[in-house]
């Protein structure tokens, strides 16, 4: 029997084992070694697909439900409720437990072991404000590796194991992990002599790529569905404006699959006649009708992702799935406004992180970049500006976690 190591991310999701002294990352589709952390349950079919296929599904416009980004519903009661999805009633945490389940089955047949037991990665906070919901995420996520068939799972501080797999540290200075995923993002100081690391601080705050995600979208996309448009007052000469409560659930991947009732789509086409700009109404309706919500999201992920390219300081998101020839226009100036929030929060714990740790920001001769967004402009030079001597590692920031998961497991170190 052996352990994996699995860095379940909360959009994507990577698997980690030792071979040869060195950590070996499954190959959990052909040819990649991560894979979206995607869901997609068949309505024709009755098959339920994960990552790359999950996201090909719902590109494609098969019938069916999609699922994302469930690692931030952890700790809440929608986790638990059960619910008809497709053609199963199923609650989320079986859904997370299904997922696990394909990870470990593709990891043992590519291996030729079994593994009974897993060490999971987890942010250092799963929820920032609410530590009984933060304490609820850890036991919701381990009730779904039981389910999934293992025996036994360990946890760990997500940036403490990237930690493990960093490169060296010149002698007496201090390394930080910065890892920023798509729901969290966290902060470890480490220490290292020879082959042992030593974390002297870590620390959190529930703000990731899916936060910018949302941010984005609720600022350059949903204007142009009618978030902040007037609506004359069915009874009456007065207006009103829409109420945001539908932009804002349609910018945020989780809510995604939850918006097309029966009551929004009608509330689409009361808006569609009454809206003072009924072209923008109509879109809205058009979204719901046609389920368009993450064919948005990902095409807002995608402007994203363009508009970090070096050099670029404009891109456009692509949104002809609504409406021909429809783009939202998307500039470097305007997301560094629209994240502005969110960059704050991420240099604020990275300082709180100094102070646990009782170091100042010149004792940091290392930055180590993890995850995706951590790899954005704005993150970067929230980074440089406060840590102006430290040296840039950025090299492993997808597998990072995953290397070290795979490093821990291998040494027996948290179970």
């Amino acid at each position: 029997m052996a352990t994996l190591g699995i860095d379940f991310g909360t959009s994507n999701t990577a698997a980690g084992v030792m071979a040869a002294d060195r950590p070996h990352l499954i190959t959990v589709e052909p040819g990649r070694k991560t894979l979206p952390t995607s869901v997609f349950f068949d309505y024709d079919r009755k098959v339920t697909t994960y990552g790359s296929v999950a996201n090909a599904a719902l590109i494609d416009g098969r019938e069916g439900r999609f699922m994302r980004a469930l690692k931030s519903v952890l700790g809440t009661p929608l986790m638990r409720e059960k619910r008809q999805i497709a053609y199963e009633r199923l609650t989320l945490i079986e859904v997370v437990a299904r997922f696990l389940q394909m990870i470990r089955e593709r990891a043992e047949a590519e291996t030729g072991q079994t593994y009974d037991t897993a060490l999971s990665g987890r942010p250092v906070r799963f929820h920032s404000s609410n530590p009984v919901r933060n304490a609820q995420a850890e036991v919701d996520l381990r009730e779904a590796y039981l389910i999934a068939g293992y025996r036994d799972v360990a946890f760990m501080y997500e940036p403490e194991a990237a930690a493990l797999a960093s490169g060296p540290l010149d002698k007496g200075a201090l390394g930080m992990i910065v890892d920023i995923g798509g729901g969290t993002s966290d902060f470890s100081i480490f220490e290292r002599d020879g082959d042992t690391t030593r974390i002297i601080a870590s620390h959190g705050v529930r703000v990731g790529g899916t936060d910018f995600d949302r941010a984005i979208s609720i600022a350059e996309v949903m204007p142009l569905l009618g978030r902040g448009a007037e609506v004359r007052n069915a009874l009456g000469d007065g207006r009103h404006i829409a109420p945001n409560a539908i932009f804002n659930d349609l910018a945020t991947w989780q809510k995604i699959p939850f918006v097309y009732t029966t009551e929004n789509r009608r509330m689409a086409v009361d808006f569609a006649k009454l809206g003072i700009d009924r072209s923008l109404f109509g879109r809205l309706e058009t979204v719901l009708e046609m389920e368009l919500g993450h064919d948005i999201a990902f095409a807002v992920e995608a402007g994203k992702i363009k508009l970090n390219q070096p050099d670029l300081s404009e891109a456009a998101i692509d949104l002809r799935v609504i409406e021909t020839a429809l783009w939202a226009q998307l500039t470097q100036s305007a997301m560094d406004t629209v994240l502005s929030g969110h960059a704050a929060q991420i240099e604020a714990c990275a300082g709180e992180t100094l102070e646990m740790a009782g170091v100042s920001p010149d004792k940091i001769g290392k930055i180590v970049f993890v995850g995706g967004s951590s790899l954005l402009k704005i993150v970067e030079g929230v980074m440089i500006a406060m840590f102006p001597d430290a040296t840039l590692e950025r090299a492993e920031a997808f597998t990072a976690v995953a290397d070290g998961l795979a490093i821990a497991a291998s040494r027996d170190l948290p179970l």
